[in-house]
């Protein structure tokens, strides 16, 4: 009896694998039809992807899920039906910080998808350029860590670049020692970017003291170089364990379990508002007392809020700062773009770098 009924449940599992692969392929279809109503009403370059659209399909998928899978997991799902269906219409090539295995290419993928076709390169400055120069639509950067701060390359390479904020990736760190020795105790050295050593320093402290901390460029580079190396580990991704054939010695190394990284897309298109929205400026604010509450007034104004602001020399004068901030909301908005407006009064420059959706978790 228990027999037939599970021979039941899989008969309509059969069925509803037909009704789902069916609507797939209409899906794609329709996705198809979109490509070349663009074509034909557009004789300049046409915009496939819409990150501003594709956030907020996501976030209705979320919403309107009732379980039993959770949120996050449908959210991926329909990720990648958007990546599948987007190929068809026009291949997008994305440079990320490489090699394979890295965790921005796994936040690359979180924002587009397997689908996509994918630039690996060695430097932030790298991807900046692959952009600009039409290589590639876009790029995927670090901008900032949970606990350890805001990655300063990135933030010092849009002082001089035209590129644009077209999104934003937040992604959940944890962190693997990675070795192709069995036993930890013939570790004698560590490979890993230094903001990961950074982030597993009482972990390192505690259980491998004697061991040389070596930092390189990316995680993925780190477990290149133990996959070479005897008597080393990486700490890098479970990802980069399989890309690099090495054994995961200890999981979830962090020392902060709630660790987290935040990423930048690259792009030259500005981005139309979505349901959420995040707009991020570089400003240069006047040399005298009080600048800094100057400069942030029109934001309490006009009731903006301000999620970020950071400060860099601007490379330009002794002793000159410019600020990085980030706001809820986009450009177009009618408050924010007041207080845009009213920052030009009280700053000696002001540019946006982007508005675009704010993370989908």
């Amino acid at each position: 009896m228990a027999k037939d009924e599970l021979l039941g449940v899989r008969d309509q599992i059969d069925q509803v694998d037909l009704k789902i692969q069916t609507l797939l392929n209409e899906r794609a279809e329709l996705a198809q039809n979109v490509a070349e109503i663009k074509q034909r009403q557009s004789s300049e370059d046409v915009l496939f992807y819409r990150p501003e659209r594709e956030a907020d399909v996501l976030r209705r998928v979320q919403e309107r899920n009732n379980g039993p899978l959770p949120d996050k997991t449908v959210a991926a799902l329909f990720r990648e039906i958007m990546s599948a269906c987007l190929a068809l219409e026009h291949p997008m090539k994305i440079a990320y910080l490489g090699p394979e295995g890295t965790y921005t290419q796994e936040a690359a993928i979180k924002q587009f998808g397997h689908a996509a076709h994918w630039v690996a390169l060695s430097a932030i400055d790298e991807i900046f350029r692959e952009v600009a120069s039409g290589s590639a639509q876009y790029g995927v950067v670090p901008i900032e860590n949970s606990t350890e701060g805001v990655i300063n390359h990135t933030l010092d390479m849009f002082l001089n670049s035209s590129l644009k904020i077209c999104g934003e990736v937040e992604l959940k760190i944890h962190h693997q020692l990675l070795s192709k020795e069995v036993d930890p105790s013939r570790i004698t050295t560590v490979y890993s970017h230094q903001q990961s050593l950074a982030q597993c320093r009482e972990w390192l402290d505690h259980n491998l003291p004697h061991a040389e901390r070596v930092p390189v460029k990316s995680n993925g580079e780190a477990a290149r170089l133990a996959e070479t190396t005897d008597c080393s580990a990486a700490i890098a991704s479970k990802a980069a364990a399989d890309i690099y054939h090495l054994t995961v010695l200890s999981s979830n190394i962090e020392d902060q379990a709630e660790n987290s990284t935040r990423f930048l897309v690259l792009g030259k298109e500005a981005v139309g508002p979505s349901e959420k929205d995040k707009t991020s400026l570089i400003l240069t604010s006047k040399n005298h007392p009080g600048a800094l509450h100057d400069v942030l007034m029109p934001f309490a104004e006009n009731n903006v809020n301000m999620t970020r602001i950071e400060s860099r020399p601007s490379q330009r004068g002794l002793w000159e700062y410019v600020f990085f901030i980030d706001i809820e909301g986009h450009q177009s908005n009618e408050v924010v773009a007041k207080a845009i407006i009213s920052l030009g009064d009280v700053a000696s420059n002001v540019r946006v770098l982007g508005s675009y959706p704010q993370a989908v978790i």
